[in-house]
């Protein structure tokens, strides 16, 4: 059985701070410092990471780490915000990162925040990352343990070899291990999920302990405050049909749609993770 899953960003980030800040920035001398406290009222998600860097072109800078499950129209306004807390904070340049986990769209993603009010501007560039785009090898040359529970996500990772050197470097480090459920989870997304528990080598209910897995659910709970419990489920329940079968997932809706009930509607949510294929999620409705 896996252990319990401490998988905050600030978790994934410090195990290898200089090799991520160097991955992310493009900057090849830079030197890390402090994971900072982020607690700037409104901003305080686990997926909010500021280190502190120094580089001998640049100096001390921050880098504002924010990862995100999948892109909203919110972000850029977001990273806008989140950048000018930090600076004004520390005192400090900032360079704001955006690393989005799931493609759930083939429209280009904005790098950066602007508008026009009076006459009056506002401008904030940021770096996107979309883990879709990025090459599999870099998590095992560079080395970039943070990205290994990524894998399956990664360009070239979704092969079922590649999935298991991932976990075979995740089981043999101590402080990797607690990452294989992430690993799993990503992995159901690319692999049917019997072929995940037979490479895991555990129950799938395991995968309910993953914190993306938790992500999914907090995002329904949430948009059910906003717009009523049932309906922000069934976007939930949408966005994961899409992110995982694409345009055939989203053939279900229009069953799912009509489902008022909030508990089936929630195992539903659950069953979208551990379905093999579409058919297994058209038994349960």
């Amino acid at each position: 059985m896996t252990k319990p899953a401490d998988i905050s960003t600030k978790k994934l980030i410090s195990l290898a701070p200089n090799n991520w800040a160097r991955w992310v920035t493009g900057i090849s001398d830079i030197v890390t410092g402090e994971i900072l406290n982020t607690e700037f009222q409104w901003i305080s998600r686990q997926s909010d990471v500021v280190i502190q860097a120094e580089s001998p072109h640049y100096g001390k800078f921050l880098i504002l780490n924010e990862l995100q499950l999948r892109h909203t129209a919110e972000m850029p306004r977001r990273m806008r915000a989140y950048a000018a807390l930090a600076e004004e904070k520390y005192k400090l340049q900032t360079y704001p990162v955006l690393i989005n986990i799931l493609k759930i769209t083939n429209s280009e993603i904005p790098t950066s925040f602007t508008s026009n009010f009076i006459g009056l501007r506002a401008i904030q560039d940021y770096r996107v990352i979309n883990l879709w785009e990025v090459d599999v090898n870099i998590a095992f040359e560079t080395p970039l343990p943070s990205l290994l529970p990524f894998v399956p996500i990664l360009k070239g990772g979704e092969n079922e070899s590649t999935i298991r050197e991932a976990l075979r470097m995740l089981r043999a480090d101590e402080q990797l291990n607690q990452l294989e459920t992430v690993l799993a989870f990503f992995a159901t997304f690319v692999l049917e999920s019997a072929l995940v528990q037979e490479i895991m080598r555990w129950d799938m209910t395991v995968l309910r302990e993953s914190p993306w897995y938790q992500e999914i659910l907090r995002e329904g709970e949430a948009l059910g405050e906003a717009r009523g419990e049932a309906h922000g489920i069934i976007s939930s329940i949408e966005t994961s049909l899409e992110a995982k079968f694409g345009s055939d997932g989203l053939e279900l809706m229009s069953v799912i749609s009509q489902i008022s009930d909030l508990q089936q509607l929630k195992e539903i949510l659950r069953r979208i993770v551990v379905a093999n294929t579409i058919e297994d999620l058209r038994n349960v409705l």
